[in-house]
């Protein structure tokens, strides 16, 4: 699809003019394809008539230039295109789909590779914020990490079950050898 640009080369209101060199200037900073079709050209009245039918006139009896079109879709007049242009959303005035860019492509395929976890879900899971919960997860992953010492009881002075036998602690091992 060619986005077209409805001018006038002969006009003698500088506001006109005016506006279609600021359409043209916008559309090649954001390398927009595009067509521009002359209507005060001779041979061109068929396409100054298609400009008049098919687009709305604000201010006069006849809509002025520029009127842009994408092919024979109405997309709007100055107002309309400078209006989206200032709210950054050209491409969908224009009806185009904007450029893709290699670039873009990686950065896409980089982001969705990252979303992916060790059990291939694509969810995504944010870091937790929480203080509090972070302390706990430390201390936790230590006391899991801490292994008790054999000399040491494990609840104070029961002894404890291992294997199938029992640990005495130190005072009962003691206590043993003088009986």
């Amino acid at each position: 699809m060619v986005v077209k640009i409805y001018v006038s080369g002969i006009s003698g209101n500088k506001e006109v003019k005016k506006r279609q060199q600021r359409v043209l200037m916008i559309l090649d900073s954001k390398n927009v394809d595009y067509e521009t079709i002359d209507i005060t050209e001779p041979g061109k009245e068929l396409d100054k008539e298609f400009m008049q039918s098919n687009s709305v006139g604000r201010d006069s009896k006849y809509p002025l230039p520029p009127q842009i079109f994408n092919e024979d879709e109405y997309c709007g007049d100055y107002e309309d295109f400078d209006m989206a242009n200032e709210l950054d959303e050209l491409e969908k005035f224009l009806k185009i789909t904007p450029p893709v860019s290699p670039e873009d492509i990686s950065q896409d395929s980089k982001a969705q590779n990252n979303d992916v976890q060790e059990n291939g879900n694509t969810s995504s899971r944010e870091p937790s914020t929480d203080k509090d919960a972070a302390t706990v997860k430390s201390e936790s992953a230590e006391d899991r990490t801490d292994l008790p010492n054999d000399n040491d009881p494990l609840d104070g002075s029961k002894p404890t079950e291992l294997d199938g036998g029992t640990k005495e602690n130190e005072e009962d091992k003691k206590k043993n050898r003088e009986l």
